[in-house]
């Protein structure tokens, strides 16, 4: 029997939460909902556009910028929330499994959010994790990819009361402003052409469709 996808891991997450909280996640629907109709996302940054430059700590606290990326070739560019949401911990644990193929494609891959450096992973997931993750605190590189998010406070109420978080110090003073999830796969001459861009950050980009881009770039 093979893994389950991506996508059927999340689920079982969605029903796994709406289980042990229906009424919060009810109201997450209902956001989510709104979200969607005033097109929340509707900016990110479109395939056959450039992406923009950045240069970014990772978890050690060196920075990466993309260019150096884009010189070995093509990179998979993914925004998370954090390590402390479950939906991003299966996502960049997805993403590791196929690692070896983005690389046998000549890819790399970088994972973004706004956690602060030496937070962003703890000790086993940075032992993990083979792919580089960088820290974006103000959310800036975010915005300008499209997808950043000014997060209800009906959201950030649960985040502080039920989940005990508090994204000011997780985010080194940015305490209600989270990517949204999303993908980009950018060619060697770093201009995009896949996305992914959901405002439900229950949902993520399949990896065997990055793998499957990844292919069609490999084979011009």
């Amino acid at each position: 029997m093979s893994a389950p996808s991506l996508r059927q891991q999340t689920k079982q997450q969605i029903e796994k939460s709406r289980s042990g909280n229906p009424l919060f996640m009810q109201s997450v629907d209902e956001i989510i909902a709104a979200a969607k109709k005033f097109e929340t996302g509707a900016d990110a940054l479109a395939v056959g556009l450039a992406a923009p430059q950045f240069e970014l700590p990772d978890a050690a606290g060196k920075v990466v910028s993309l260019a150096e990326l884009l010189a070995k070739g093509p990179v998979v560019v993914t925004f998370y929330r954090g390590s402390w949401c479950p939906y991003c911990s299966l996502q960049l644990k997805a993403l590791q499994e196929v690692l070896p193929e983005i690389h046998m494609l000549g890819g790399s891959l970088v994972a973004i959010s706004p956690q602060v450096p030496d937070s962003s992973l703890n000790s086993s997931e940075k032992a993990a994790m083979d792919f580089t993750v960088l820290s974006d605190q103000d959310a800036r590189t975010a915005k300008e990819y499209g997808v950043s998010w000014e997060v209800p406070e009906r959201i950030l109420q649960h985040m502080r009361d039920d989940r005990k978080l508090d994204l000011e110090s997780i985010n080194n003073g940015n305490a209600n402003i989270l990517p949204i999830p999303a993908t980009f796969v950018l060619n060697p001459q770093g201009v995009v052409t896949w996305r992914f861009v959901d405002v439900d950050y229950r949902t993520r980009a399949e990896p065997s469709d990055i793998i499957s881009e990844l292919r069609k770039i490999s084979a011009m």
